[in-house]
């Protein structure tokens, strides 16, 4: 499970400062003593409101199928299904677009190529701000550790290939759907019968969920929404630095950095930089912005609680709002493969 996972690198933390030379644990329970709970709130709402911001965006790439969802009822799908990829892990990906499916009556294969489209999106966005992130790191003074030092080496060129490869994907689609529509189902050709069946469904659905992107208002729409996304947990990430006050002097500029950094461990696991938002806060906070180790892993916690767990009470009572419980959402996945 997720949740278990995440709580072990928390654990893996704690051990971390158990076994580092000079970690103060008075200093690290004291951060969250002297915590602004006013900006601590502020960064809970931001949060919050990201899963609105997904379901409206959501409701642009379910055009080609249903012009008019609803977006109480993908706000509320939205919320149980990142509160079960937080509970459940990755079984947990897939609840959010059957609920789509089942609560908007489109075909469930059209549902996971909204979830491709709007990973691209969002994968575009993130590489965007890495970029940034790395052309202010070179022109400063901030110097990596060794466990970040091969980002700036390498990391450009990972982003801008990542980047590229999306873009190309998207506009061969976008422009040639039809074309390779067949060209890979041709190629799909030796699979059985069953399986062949089901990547059909799943071809014809993404190129269909590629369609919203046809439209010039729609394309133009979706990049909005996909800025706004990223400027609220930008904003999220502010409000949380604030509530720390003078213990994390960060402006705008810093936050997109960490951002940056945080948005490439994501996408990139490997060590030095994948492992866990937890760890990753951790190392950035540490070896970039040589912040004290203490402060950092309290700073790492909280922003995993308000990234992550925020959500899961809101997500519990809508499910069992809706008659759904964890037992049922580990059936999605076998449901979704029939």
């Amino acid at each position: 499970m997720a949740l278990v996972a995440a709580l072990a690198a928390m654990v893996l933390l704690a051990w971390w400062g158990l076994r580092s030379r000079g970690f103060n644990w008075k200093v690290f329970w004291s951060t969250f003593r002297a915590l602004d709970r006013s900006w601590l709130a502020a960064a809970i709402v931001f949060a919050l409101a990201t899963y609105i911001g997904r379901a409206l965006r959501w409701a642009v790439l379910m055009r080609p199928v249903k012009p008019n969802p609803s977006i109480l009822a993908l706000t509320s799908a939205t919320a149980i299904g990142f509160a079960a990829i937080t509970v459940l892990g990755r079984p947990g990906e897939f609840v959010r677009p059957y609920l789509i499916a089942v609560k908007e009556r489109v075909p469930v294969s059209s549902q996971f190529a909204a979830l491709l489209l709007e990973r691209i999106f969002d994968l575009l966005m993130a590489l965007l701000i890495f970029g940034f992130a790395l052309s202010r790191v070179h022109h400063s003074e901030v110097h990596a550790g060794p466990a970040l030092s091969w980002v700036l080496a390498v990391g450009g060129w990972m982003a801008a290939g990542l980047g590229l490869t999306c873009l190309v994907v998207l506009l061969l689609i976008r422009t040639y759907g039809e074309a390779m529509r067949i060209r890979l189902l041709e190629a799909l050709r030796f699979l059985s019968e069953r399986r062949y069946a089901r990547a059909e469904r799943l071809v014809n659905a993404f190129v269909q969920g590629v369609e919203s992107t046809r439209s010039l208002k729609s394309l133009v729409m979706l990049t909005v929404y996909t800025v706004v996304e990223w400027i609220l947990i930008a904003g999220s990430i502010l409000a949380l630095v604030r509530a720390y006050g003078n213990a994390l002097p960060f402006g705008l500029v810093d936050v997109l950095i960490f951002m940056g950094f945080l948005a490439f461990g994501a996408v990139v696991q490997v060590p030095g930089i994948g492992g866990g938002v937890q760890v990753v806060s951790v190392l950035v906070l540490t070896e970039l912005f040589r912040v004290p180790l203490e402060v950092a892993t309290s700073a790492a916690m909280l922003l995993w609680a308000i990234t992550f767990v925020a959500i899961v009470p809101i997500g519990l009572v809508l499910a069992f709002h809706e008659g759904l419980n964890w037992s049922k959402l580990k059936q999605l996945e076998q449901e979704v493969g029939e």
